[in-house]
């Protein structure tokens, strides 16, 4: 009798792997984040890979308690799983709907959620919608949807109403060049503000900034400051806010306004 091949026999029971624990602890470390852009994150309509690279930025730049850093695609790579492609291409995406922004080489979370904008993020959804399933359920029902298998639907007449297209006009935002400038106030230093905040990422959007500006320039003036000279300051010294220069020990302060002429000769006056 022939002895039993035993290389051929196999375990019944494979071998069993131990699989470590993992348990997170913030002594292990922790990122300090805003709990209203931690929600603005959570809220986004962003594509599962968006939000991964989002999260990754976030861990890489307030993780190490900084708001920039020069990060690269293979370390974002290397925390999310994607490729270096998949990862460059959201960091675009977040790029163009404002939720990052460069700031030389240098990469950051932008804080200004209200400046997020996701209409040029084409979702996956919407690509896979209308090439394919729109074009499926116009020829498939059109079949099943003949009077003579549906008995209880009233006959429908052949001609279709072609309404026109009528194209979506984009909603501009808040323009606040446009806005009414005071007379005391140079339009062109006005304009220089508003376009420092702008390449700031921190864009005047409202009306409201717009009057607590004016007034706060108005105040600065009544104090004996000049109002460009306010502007050119803040912006000189990278401010968010507008304020005035400091005073110089010895000379008198600020903006004067221009003395009116006399109207009569002073007395004993002989010239």
């Amino acid at each position: 009798m022939a002895e039993p091949a035993l290389d051929n026999v196999r375990a019944i029971r494979p071998d069993l792997q131990v699989v470590e624990r993992r348990v997170a602890d913030i002594d292990d470390g922790y990122t300090r984040i805003a709990n209203e852009l931690l929600e603005a994150i959570a809220s986004a309509d962003l594509t599962a890979r968006q939000l991964k690279v989002m999260l990754a930025y976030v861990r890489k730049t307030y993780g190490f308690n900084k708001k920039t850093d020069r990060i690269a695609d293979e370390q974002i790579a290397h925390i999310t799983g994607l490729s270096r492609q998949n990862v460059n291409k959201a960091k675009k995406e977040l790029l163009s709907m404002n939720c990052l922004f460069m700031d030389a080489s240098k990469i950051g979370v932008n804080k200004e959620v209200s400046a997020w904008h996701f209409s040029k993020c084409l979702q996956v959804s919407n690509l896979v919608s209308k090439p394919e399933t729109s074009g499926v359920s116009k020829l498939e029902t059109n079949r099943v949807s003949k009077p003579e298998t549906h008995k209880r639907h009233t006959l429908k007449t052949d001609k279709e109403t072609n309404t026109p297209i009528v194209p979506k006009t984009k909603s501009h935002g808040f323009d606040p060049m446009a806005v009414d400038i005071p007379e005391w106030l140079s339009k062109a230093a006005w304009q220089e503000w508003v376009q420092y905040r702008k390449e700031s990422r921190k864009s005047i959007n409202s009306q409201l900034t717009v009057t607590k500006a004016f007034n706060k320039l108005q105040e600065y003036l009544a104090e004996g400051n000049d109002p460009v000279a306010v502007i050119n300051h803040s912006i000189a010294n990278s401010y968010q806010g507008l304020y005035p220069p400091k005073p110089t020990p010895g000379k008198r302060q600020g903006f004067q306004q221009p003395s009116k002429p006399m109207n009569h000769i002073p007395e004993g006056f002989t010239g």
